[in-house]
């Protein structure tokens, strides 16, 4: 159940009891904070694109960021994707590359304004990894950040990969001197400062009045290392304001869910995704990774607080609320990757502000905002135990009654694909003697099967709301993990490793990278939140091979988020078919499709153009994404294309 921490006769008076998710200073024709408004609804009232004209859409500009030559950066290829959603302020669009570049464009045109690049004139291969954006933030200052007293004070914040925070001039680029160390500073400090620790910010920070708010992607192995800790600075100064530790500390809630000293200098239990701010309310949403090592707990024995947990504090102070864990003694990597979403669930004729949160498990959590309280009934169910040795895996997991699992949870023979005989008897004879598989089966030292797997279920791709039909929309992946857990020799960082022949992420695929079990393979689901039932469930994207063949709407995996605008649309790409495309909102029906330059693994945006009075649709299509491996990469392109309905 949720543990409520808080004085709700205090926490009441002080939050009040309105419902809207957009700041006051928002503007609804504009896109301001990843999800649109700071609650992550993804919802935009823009309704000139509506379902009677979508199919007239046209790409009316396209940026190519020039970050194609992969040579020029270390690291594998299959990493290294364009996963940005750009923001929209004042008619400027700004967005970030796999190179840690920010950038700003025209909105209406695509022209170039500035772009800052924090490696300017390093030498050498530089790394390069997703990052999926920035964040803009507005306030009085006694000095603005371009210098200039009196002005309204304004600042895009991004992250680099060697970890440090810059707050920027949106007019010139330029770093707001104020701030940190000559616009910078440096998150590794205090929390990972052994130069060789892997500390990276892959998505944009959260903005609560005047505060920069963040977590960070930590290492999976070894289990000892950098903190997930996660911390507040001050926008204009750059000061450290709060901290909050993940793994709690002796006196500290939560800490005795960790056995011995199975909490010291532990890695992982960090936000590596989006968080979500009620700023109305005061409050923080944390969707919590697991802790490292994420496949062998053998030395964190105990429930592991606040792993894989839905973590809410008071934005202000850092101060605990309440919290959720959605997975007890991690084993299987199932982080939460999905940022929060806040909505407003009807119920009985009360309005309710809800937090929604999809996992990897293809589970979706519904909790009343204010006590964690789950508004549809959870059952803790026996799973099965490990037999490892030093392995000791936790007896129950949370399952929610409603509404249902997005995806499959268990295979048999039964559901091995059909679509292809040379398919069918691939995944057989490769796999067959490890079926049936499902989920949360404890990995053991013989090869076995989970479902879904690690990039199955819900990924950070999240989900977007729809208030006036209470919809959550979510793409959700069929796909399985497979392995099995090898010892290490003496002295080694961890006692097992999990992988297989296939690789340290093995899918439940074939040699062409189709699923094993039969279609669907990737899906878009409409939850009804109001009550718990799925609206709707299509299959999302298509394989062209398969297609050619006569097989059609087999689904395919997606990385990347939706959209719902106040036109009836649902806009999504994601799919491994290098398709962007428009959904009815209110039936699940496709009523508009595009092909990319490659798949566009991001999540787009719209906003209104004050000069051409026209709606955009805006995505990133960078290809390159986790669905690819060393030996047989996606695509990989540097295209930011926007769309518009044509001239009249």
């Amino acid at each position: 159940m949720a543990r409520l921490v808080c004085n709700l006769a205090w926490f009441f008076l002080a939050c009040g009891f309105a419902f809207g998710q957009a700041s006051p200073g928002s503007v609804d024709h504009e896109w301001r904070s990843y999800g649109h408004d700071p609650g992550g609804m993804r919802f935009s009232r823009l309704s000139q694109i509506d379902r009677a004209n979508v199919q007239k859409l046209q790409r009316v500009w396209t940026y190519h960021t020039g970050e194609t030559n992969w040579s020029s950066f270390s690291g594998p290829q299959h990493i290294q994707s364009f996963e940005t959603t750009p923001l929209m302020v004042d008619g400027v669009v700004y967005f970030t590359t796999p190179a840690s570049r920010a950038i700003a464009l025209d909105a209406e045109t695509g022209k170039e304004i500035w772009i800052f690049d924090p490696f300017s004139g390093a030498s050498g291969k530089l790394r390069s990894l997703q990052n999926r954006g920035v964040a803009y933030w507005e306030g009085n200052s006694p000095a603005a950040c371009g210098g200039e007293r009196g002005k309204l004070d304004k600042r895009i914040f991004f992250v680099a990969l060697n970890g440090r925070l810059f707050a920027l001039d949106p007019l010139t680029g330029k770093p707001c001197k104020g701030f940190g160390n000559k616009g910078a500073v440096n998150l590794r400090e205090g929390v990972a400062d052994r130069p060789e620790a892997r500390y990276e910010v892959t998505s944009p920070p959260a903005i609560y009045k005047d505060l920069v708010i963040l977590g960070a992607g930590l290492q999976e192995i070894p289990s000892k290392g950098p903190s997930g800790a996660i911390r507040a600075f001050d926008v204009q100064t750059g000061k450290l304001v709060w901290r909050f530790d993940t793994v709690p500390q002796p006196g500290q809630v939560g800490h005795d869910t960790w056995e011995g000293e199975g909490w010291k200098d532990r890695s992982g239990t960090n936000v590596w995704t989006i968080m979500s701010v009620d700023v109305e309310r005061g409050m923080i949403f944390l969707p919590l990774g697991s802790p490292s090592y994420d496949f062998y707990g053998a030395d964190r024995k105990g429930q592991n607080l606040f792993g894989n947990s839905l973590v809410t504090l008071d934005a202000a102070t850092g101060k605990l609320l309440w919290y959720y864990q959605m997975v007890h003694h991690d084993l299987w990597d199932y982080d939460l990757p999905a940022p929060p979403n806040l909505v407003t669930v009807h119920r009985e004729g009360r309005e309710i502000p809800a937090v929604a949160q999809v996992t990897k498990m293809g589970f979706v959590f519904v909790f009343d905002r204010l006590t964690g309280k789950p508004l549809f009934p959870i059952e803790e169910r026996p799973v099965r135990q490990s037999q490892l040795p030093g392995e000791a895996s936790w007896p129950t997991q949370p399952f929610p009654i409603k509404p249902p699992p997005l995806v499959r949870t268990s295979v048999t023979r039964e559901d091995i694909t059909t679509v292809t005989p040379e398919s069918r008897q691939y995944c057989l004879e490769t796999f067959g003697s490890i079926l049936p598989g499902g989920i949360f089966n404890p990995w053991g030292l013989e090869l076995s099967l989970e479902m879904p797997g690690t990039l199955g279920g819900a990924t950070w791709s999240g989900t977007s709301f729809d208030p006036s039909l209470g919809y959550l929309f979510v793409n959700a992946n069929e796909v399985g993990a497979v392995g099995a857990m090898k010892p290490q020799p003496a002295g080694s960082a961890e006692a097992y490793v999990w992988g297989s022949q296939w690789g340290t992420y093995a899918r439940f695929w074939d040699a062409d990278h189709y699923p094993c079990q039969k279609p669907p393979w990737g899906t878009l689901n409409a939850v009804d939140l109001n009550t718990g039932e799925i609206a709707w469930k299509v299959p999302l994207g298509v394989v062209d091979e398969l297609e050619a063949k006569g097989i059609p709407r087999t689904g395919v995996p997606s990385l990347g988020g939706s959209i719902a605008t106040a036109g009836g649309l649902v806009f999504i790409a994601g799919t491994n078919d290098s398709r962007f495309r428009a959904f009815d909102s209110e039936t699940g029906k496709e009523l508009w499709v595009t092909r990319l330059e490659a798949n566009g693994h991001a999540t787009p945006m719209t906003f209104w153009g004050k000069k051409s009075h026209k709606q955009f649709v805006v995505i990133a299509a960078g290809g390159s994404g986790l669905f690819g491996t060393e030996d047989k990469p996606e695509k990989a392109s540097d295209a930011l294309d926007a769309f518009a309905l044509p001239d009249k």
